[in-house]
């Protein structure tokens, strides 16, 4: 019994931390919503996508995890990155050359 107690405390330990960086970005960013996706065993990753069209990811290890922190937050979560979410993240030249890479001569590996 004890060591499900110290797993489930951990648990909403990282739901707490999550929360309180996804609250952040939102505040930052004029509000942002989010999309979970399933890492398998490395957990989940959370998607989030700001009102001013920046994003940024974070890493939980349990997609429940994930859920929790996003609804503890306070923040849209949307079942899909659909192209209605694609269509609001604003990319800038540092990931332009990321995910061009070498074909168009942008910086590689860096």
């Amino acid at each position: 019994m004890a060591d499900t107690q110290r797993i489930d405390a951990k648990a909403g330990r990282q739901v707490t931390r999550l929360a309180r960086w996804i609250g952040a970005f939102s505040r930052a960013h004029g509000g942002a919503e989010a999309q979970v996706a399933y890492l398998g065993q490395r957990g989940a990753r959370i998607v989030l996508v700001g009102a001013d069209g920046i994003w940024g990811d974070l890493v939980a290890t349990s997609y429940d995890n994930a859920r929790r922190a996003v609804e503890k937050a306070g923040i849209t979560l949307r079942e899909d990155f659909d192209g209605e979410m694609a269509a609001k993240v604003r990319t800038g030249p540092y990931e332009w050359s990321r995910m061009a890479g070498l074909q168009l001569g942008g910086a590689s590996g860096a």
